[in-house]
Parts: C-alpha cells; sequence; structure tokens
C-alpha cells in the first residue's frame, strides 16, 4: 500500500504536467482510454464468465461513471490548471472525511463527536491551505478557482464512494471500476471533440504521453489492483489508513520534481489534514461492525 499511495500521489504531478499539454477533457480521456484496455483484460481474465452485465445493472454504472469518474476527474485536472500540486493533494486528503459525513445521512452511519472532531480538524487544515494563514480571503470570498474545484472533485468522489457501497454487493470491485471507467471514457468522447485534438496532439511531448501513460497504468490500474489485495490480505481498515500517506508523498514529489515551494506553513497544514483524516480512519463504522458480525 505504501507502493500505492506513492502512485497515487504521484498521479498530482503527473497530472500538474499533463495539464500543460492537453486540454482537460481530453487529459481524463486518454487517461482512461489506456487504463480502460488494461484493466478489461484483466478483469475477463479474472472474472471468466462472469464479468458480463445485464440490462438492469447499466442503470447504476453510468450514475458511478458519470459522478465517481467523468465528474471527479475533469474538475481535477480543470483544478490542477489553477492550483498546485500539494494544495490539491491536500484537499483531495479529506475525501474520507466528506465521505463519512454523506455516509451518516445516506447509509445510516454513526457519526459521534468524536468523528466530528476529526471532520473539523482537517476541515481546519484544508482552510489553512487554501488562505495560506491569510483569513481575509474568506471575508472577500477569493478562494483559489483551483482549490474550488478540487473540492468539488473531492464532494463528486465521496457522493461516488457512498453510490459504490450501496451497490457493492451485486458486482465485484473490479467489474464496477472497470465499467466505470468505460462509462467515463463514453461521456468524455464529444467533449475532447469539442476541444479540436487534430490541433494539439502534433504538438504533445514525451512528457505529455508520459504522464497520461503513467496516470493510467501506475496510478489508476496498478494502484487499484495493489489497493485490493491488501484489502484482502490486511482488511479494509488498515488498507484506508495508507491513503492519510497521499498528502506526505505528494509534497516530497511536488518538491523533488515540480520545484514547487514548500514552506513550512505548508506542512503544517498537511499535519493537520493527515491527523483528521488519520482519527477518522481508526474510527470503525457501524456497517462494518455488521459486516464482521455477519461474516
Amino acid at each position: 500500500m505504501i507502493m500505492s499511495t506513492i502512485f497515487w500521489a504521484g498521479a498530482f504531478i503527473a497530472g500538474k504536467i499533463g495539464v500543460k499539454e492537453f486540454p482537460p477533457f481530453s487529459l481524463a480521456f486518454f487517461r482512461f482510454f489506456f487504463a480502460t484496455i488494461v484493466i478489461f483484460v484483466i478483469m475477463i481474465g479474472y472474472e471468466k464468465k462472469e464479468w458480463r452485465l445485464k440490462g438492469k445493472d447499466w442503470g447504476p454504472i453510468i450514475l458511478l461513471g458519470l459522478i465517481g469518474m467523468f465528474g471527479y476527474h475533469v474538475l481535477f485536472f480543470s483544478a490542477l490548471q489553477y492550483t498546485s500540486a500539494v494544495n490539491s493533494s491536500m484537499i483531495g486528503a479529506t475525501n474520507p472525511l466528506i465521505t463519512s459525513i454523506l455516509a451518516a445521512f445516506f447509509l445510516n452511519e454513526s457519526f459521534g463527536v468524536k468523528r466530528l472532531g476529526a471532520v473539523l480538524i482537517a476541515l481546519a487544515g484544508v482552510v489553512l491551505t487554501i488562505t495560506n494563514g491569510n483569513f481575509t480571503v474568506l471575508a472577500d470570498f477569493s478562494f483559489n478557482k483551483g482549490d474550488i474545484l478540487m473540492l468539488l472533485a473531492v464532494l463528486c468522489w465521496a457522493v461516488y464512494s457512498v453510490i459504490s457501497r450501496k451497490v457493492m454487493h451485486r458486482y465485484s470491485p473490479l467489474i464496477l471500476t472497470s465499467y466505470s471507467f468505460l462509462v467515463c471514457l463514453i461521456l468524455l468522447f464529444p467533449f475532447v471533440l469539442l476541444e479540436r485534438p487534430l490541433v494539439y496532439l502534433p504538438e504533445v511531448t514525451w512528457k505529455g504521453w508520459s504522464a497520461v501513460l503513467y496516470m493510467s497504468i501506475f496510478a489508476s490500474v496498478i494502484g487499484y489492483l495493489v489497493q485490493q489485495m491488501s484489502i484482502k490480505a490486511i482488511g479494509a481498515s488498515k488498507t484506508a489508513a495508507f491513503i492519510n500517506l497521499v498528502p506526505v508523498f505528494s509534497i516530497i514529489l511536488s518538491a523533488l520534481i515540480l520545484h514547487e515551494k514548500i514552506t513550512m506553513f505548508k506542512l503544517f497544514s498537511a499535519a493537520i489534514i493527515i491527523s483528521g483524516v488519520y482519527l477518522n480512519s481508526k474510527m470503525k463504522s457501524l456497517s462494518e461492525e455488521s459486516l464482521k458480525q455477519k461474516g
């Protein structure tokens, strides 16, 4: 899982490189084009005869692809045009917290005082990240556009996670992810045409394509498969705790590769976010307890 978190942290760096050469819809499209091919080959080999969907199955799959893949990644790549890889990764680290809030409302999961405290700690870190310690920004409502887009992206992924939990009993995670990739690819296609790919594709350098392939193979396919193996080996709760390392690796990689300035204030904000997410991940939900009892 440490390897996976490094891959996922690298996706923020690769995305920052990719948005310099691809428009946001196109960058998401090519990422999923290669990822869909690879993951479908894996799914067909692993699921054998069980990988084909029936007509009634397409409803939730389309919804998952629309919100979690299409919505999240378009907002994610758009955000990277306006904000740093460090900011986006730290804001992205609040995903488990926002998911917990939605799960409490829609899945009846526990959300007590301790969990609320963990949420507030992480959100305080997000506010510090967005304002950079200048709280007059809040009064003027002059947020960085990229930070707002990243928050919306995280919200999309949280909604995707909640919907996934509702339908997970009907499909394997591999099937859900594979078809969500495919739906996203189809939804992106008409928007790619509007971005006139014949104009910019001849100008794309090897760095641009390397960023796309990295996000497709390492961050999407390998990262996901390693995560699934980890869930089987050490359980879902311990696996989720490793995700808290993504902002840490993003800060390190941003400094090494993008030469982004890392201040002590950024490190302090990251520590607050990671602390809140870590405390939240240590709290077991009612749904996890019920699953264990059934098992």
